[in-house]
């Protein structure tokens, strides 16, 4: 089920700030949709995480999934490649495997599952799975636990790039591509 203008504007006042901000967030992230034709949720499997929540053992093994450092090359082709490398990462440790992509229309990150206010990683991925409100609801438990808030209500792009993308926002441009789609959004 996609999302509606009820659906934003209800995020928009939990989290105090304009449905616009939200959706600036939205298009960046996944380019508004949550799901892939199969309807599998996007996903985007990062194997510097899976190297740290494995402590490196598979990074010999399995360099395409478990790499010491960030690298784009090892991403391959977004959408269905990624729920394969996924699926690859799984077989060698599920649990660091799901904490390792980011999920569906925000792109939230496995590993928070607990900061979006899940019981448990499997309830979090069964909401990824499941509709892109679970998608919305997942990114406002995670603004509001990171205190980010603040920064979409400012429109602070570059520091809601910083908490939400980590210190490589600048690299990719990510708080000059959200004030753009902010400024398409904005009434």
């Amino acid at each position: 089920m996609s999302l509606t203008e009820q659906d934003y504007q209800r995020s928009a006042d939990r989290l105090d700030c304009e449905v616009a901000a939200i959706k600036a967030v939205d298009e960046v992230e996944a380019s508004g949709q949550g799901f892939l034709p199969s309807g599998e949720p996007k996903i985007l499997f990062e194997a510097h995480i899976f190297d740290r929540l494995t402590n490196g053992r598979f990074r010999k093994s399995h360099p395409n999934l478990s790499s010491a450092k960030w690298d784009r090359n090892l991403y391959g082709p977004a959408g269905q490649h990624q729920h394969k490398r996924l699926a690859q990462a799984v077989a060698l440790d599920r649990e660091a495997a799901l904490q390792s992509a980011s999920y569906g229309r925000f792109q939230v990150m496995g590993f928070n599952w607990k900061l979006c206010g899940y019981r448990s990683l499997q309830h979090f991925i069964n909401a990824m799975y499941r509709s892109e409100v679970d998608h919305l609801d997942a990114f406002v438990g995670y603004v509001k636990a990171r205190g980010l808030a603040d920064e979409l209500q400012r429109k602070d792009w570059a520091g809601f790039a910083l908490g939400y993308n980590g210190p490589g926002y600048k690299e990719n441009r990510y708080d000059t591509k959200l004030a753009a789609a902010y400024r398409k959004h904005a009434p």
